[in-house]
């Protein structure tokens, strides 16, 4: 069995096409289910199962050997780093973290700075020998600056249209981020070859090849 661990939303609506291209099994149902395990039978790896994880989460479970492999954004490696190899970029759910507010804060010193990075934010701004009071937030960003709780949003932009329509601009694009293929390192060592096979699939699949 191989259990690979996904992470729920943008990421993995950006890598399931590709999954999918490279001739691995995808459950049936799992747009229209609830569950948040699925297993699927294949006659190549023999039992693949599924689990749909919370970004944040997917790098925990895959570093403490629940799940032999994983798909998650480079930004959450880079906020938590786990003890993982990180085996491809997978070129989807493509972004950049940016550093966004009202417009007419641009030229004014940072002073509070909502985001759900907090670590990667503190290096930024301490890159730019800047010293801002951090406001951790889970939820809409975005509505930190539009409420003046916050001058600056340290967060994901995709494509611009949720900054767009609450009047707020792109200050800084700090990184470029897309989903990775990762591994547990004793999964690796033990199911090698079909952990390869899996990578060599999704290898083919963004290059334009296809095994169907």
């Amino acid at each position: 069995m191989i259990t690979v661990a996904f992470a729920k939303g943008r990421t993995m609506e950006g890598v399931l096409p590709l999954w999918q291209r490279a001739a691995l099994p995808v459950p049936t149902d799992l747009d229209e289910s609830r569950a948040l395990v699925f297993e699927e039978p294949s006659d190549t790896y023999g039992t693949v199962r599924f689990l749909l994880a919370k970004p944040a989460d997917v790098p925990t479970y895959v570093s403490f050997g629940v799940a032999d492999i994983g798909v998650v954004g480079k930004d959450v490696l880079y906020e938590n780093p786990r003890d993982v190899y990180e085996l491809l970029d997978l070129q989807a759910a493509a972004c950049k973290l940016c550093v966004a507010g009202p417009p007419a804060e641009r030229e004014k010193r940072p002073r509070r700075v909502a985001t759900k990075y907090p670590r990667l934010a503190d290096q930024y701004f301490r890159s730019q020998g800047e010293s801002v009071e951090l406001v951790g937030l889970s939820g809409s960003i975005e509505l930190a600056a539009v409420i003046g709780l916050a001058d600056r949003i340290f967060d994901l932009v995709q494509t611009g249209a949720t900054l767009a329509a609450n009047g707020l601009v792109v200050f800084d694009e700090v990184l470029d981020v897309s989903a990775r293929l990762i591994a547990n390192r004793s999964s690796y060592r033990l199911k090698k070859a079909a952990i390869d096979r899996i990578t060599s699939g999704l290898k083919t699949a963004l290059e334009g090849g296809w095994k169907a």
